[in-house]
């Protein structure tokens, strides 16, 4: 709870406070897997604690070096991006880097991916291990990417066909005991049947959207700018899509929704919570702006405070 003093109109107390299974966010500005790291280069420009949340660089079970040759390229209105899911793996991750977040003040995602079944659920049952040891000091949840393409399946993404994603997400709710969101593709054949399917499955909440497949050339050097030719699209451009998509879940499940996709302002943040979102997370902002956090809470407050908006529950989903 955030209280105006007499100064401001109308002497407003804001509620930015948000519950999704019993974890609350101090408010719905939450850094998206992948643009935040575990946050503590951002901790360099501003206090992270406050945040509403940490979606952490995505992991799977074993580390990965990621994609060779260009990674990251700059478009109209946002950024492709090719890493390949660069990260140190699960136990890695548990074992240095979850120190550092055991000592954060905010909710703290754990992002999981993998290439096969088994990875999925061996690296959700070294993460609720790990929550066991600590007494859950470190993770409060984890988010399930299901858009990594499954290496047994001829490459595409779990998160394609709902039935194939059903088996994946029913193990992983069996594995671990932590709050799990499914954080969706936007290529599903039905983004809000997957939800749906999600919900049934035993999620406490969906992530959407995942970035857009796309594609840059070279005409100088008549290729593809990445070598494995197409790249996730990120950024302002794909906003109206992930609103829309949003918006069509949030018609169709009970759970909670975690909105994102090209979000660079407060209005931007309330456009997805009066679509049903939740809470959401910001991702290529951080490249933009360094203070992205910061600054999003500072202009989401004045907002609520000019519009006479004193908790987000009296506009989310309205329309």
């Amino acid at each position: 709870m955030i209280r105006i003093g007499d100064s401001s109109p109308g002497n407003t107390e804001l509620d930015l406070t948000t519950r999704i299974a019993g974890v609350t966010f101090k408010n719905p500005v939450v850094m998206a897997s992948g643009t935040f790291g575990f946050g503590k280069e951002y901790a360099r420009y501003y206090d992270v604690n406050e945040l509403g949340g940490i979606s952490g660089k995505g992991l799977t079970l074993h580390p990965k070096a990621g994609n060779q040759g260009t990674r990251v390229y700059e478009t109209a209105s946002g950024m492709l991006n090719s890493v390949g899911l660069e990260n140190p793996g699960v136990a890695a991750f548990l074992d240095k880097e979850c120190a550092y977040w055991e000592t954060l003040d905010t909710v703290r995602i754990v992002n999981l991916g993998g290439n096969t079944f088994e990875d999925y659920v061996a690296g959700a049952e070294l993460i609720q291990k790990d929550a066991d040891a600590r007494g859950r000091k470190a993770v409060d949840m984890i988010e399930l990417n299901i858009s990594c393409p499954n290496v047994k399946e001829g490459g595409i993404a779990f998160g394609i066909r709902t039935c194939d994603a059903r088996e994946l997400v029913r193990a992983v709710r069996r594995a671990t005991k932590l709050p799990l969101s499914v954080k969706l593709s936007p290529n599903a054949e039905d983004i809000a049947d997957m939800a749906l399917m999600c919900q049934e499955e035993g999620a406490d909440a969906v992530s959407l959207i995942n970035t857009i497949s796309g594609m840059k050339i070279d005409v100088r050097r008549r290729r593809s700018v990445f070598n494995n030719l197409y790249a996730g699209l990120s950024g302002p451009a794909i906003k109206p899509i992930a609103l829309r998509m949003v918006h069509q879940v949030a018609k169709r499940v009970e759970i909670p929704i975690i909105g994102m996709g090209g979000i660079s302002s407060a209005t931007d943040i309330i456009e997805f919570i009066m679509a049903g979102a939740a809470v959401v997370q910001v991702g290529t902002y951080n490249f933009m702006n360094m203070r992205a956090g910061h600054d999003l809470l500072r202009d989401l407050r004045q907002f609520m405070i000019e519009e006479n908006i004193a908790s987000l529950d009296e506009i989310r989903g309205i329309v």
